[in-house]
């Protein structure tokens, strides 16, 4: 008799997963190239169905199927969460220390405490040994990173310019290129916080080198279309509140009448 209370709680759990994606969304709006993520809603038995055959059961969950509760299986939950790398749009700064990259599977490299990441944020600064940086103080990796483990050292007397395929000039003389890379499986990055995001091998990562990849005095910005973020907070706010009712019709009619009827029968 409860299996209905359960589904409903559960599709009530679902919906503050996805308020919590879509407010983390809407709290990003005016960070620099901040990609928005966003929800796939589905249902166990899709799950089931996708995996069963990976499943570490000896019959691979074949038999088992058949005892499945159909309404427990239908039960609205989040099967998938991902990002979207639309570019957002450009904004011009002026400051010679702000870039915007001009293609969406393109990331700049930098260096963390925890490792090499990737970036799009491309707002730097230069930190007092006339290091390169991001605005957390993380070097930003030159094309030749890998061969010599240098920076790129801006003098303190340099006027930075950047070329359209990342190339970094102190007037006329030229200091080094930006490490600018593609990854061939943007669905395998992660999200580490402070727009970085986190990468498996560097095999899956291909080097650009000659193009029209970057430009100097501007950035990115989000790509959150907060109308459409508000439109989805509303929806989420009206099922929650939806599955609430069910969830009290449920506990003080649906149970009440039951238990009153099984008196009366008893009687």
């Amino acid at each position: 008799m409860q299996n209905s209370y359960y589904g409903v709680t559960g599709a009530m759990v679902t919906q503050f997963n996805r308020l919590d994606v879509i407010s983390n969304n809407l709290a990003n709006l005016n960070t620099t190239a901040y990609k928005r993520d966003d929800v796939v809603v589905g249902d166990f038995k899709r799950i089931f169905q996708e995996y069963k055959d990976e499943m570490p059961l000896k019959d691979n969950t074949k038999e088992a199927s058949k005892f499945m509760n159909a309404s427990v299986v239908r039960v609205p939950q989040i099967v998938e969460q991902y990002t979207k790398y639309d570019q957002g749009g450009v904004k011009n700064t002026g400051n010679p220390l702000d870039f915007a990259l001009k293609r969406e599977d393109a990331f700049f490299m930098v260096e963390t405490p925890n490792g090499i990441r990737l970036t799009q944020n491309g707002s730097f600064s230069i930190n007092n040994d006339g290091v390169l940086t991001t605005k957390e103080g993380y070097p930003v990796l030159p094309s030749t990173y890998f061969q010599n483990k240098q920076y790129i050292t801006i003098p303190e007397d340099g006027e930075l310019r950047v070329d359209q395929s990342g190339g970094v000039y102190n007037r006329e003389d030229q200091l080094g290129s930006l490490y600018i890379v593609q990854s061939d499986d943007v669905k395998s990055l992660l999200k580490e916080g402070n727009n970085l995001y986190k990468f498996k091998s560097t095999d899956e990562l291909t080097q650009l080198g000659e193009g029209n990849l970057v430009t100097q005095g501007f950035l990115e910005t989000s790509n959150i279309n907060p109308v459409s973020e508000m439109v989805g907070l509303i929806e989420t706010n009206r099922l929650v509140d939806m599955y609430q009712k069910v969830m009290k019709s449920h506990m003080n009619d649906l149970n009440t009448e039951a238990i009153s009827k099984l008196a009366s029968t008893k009687a």
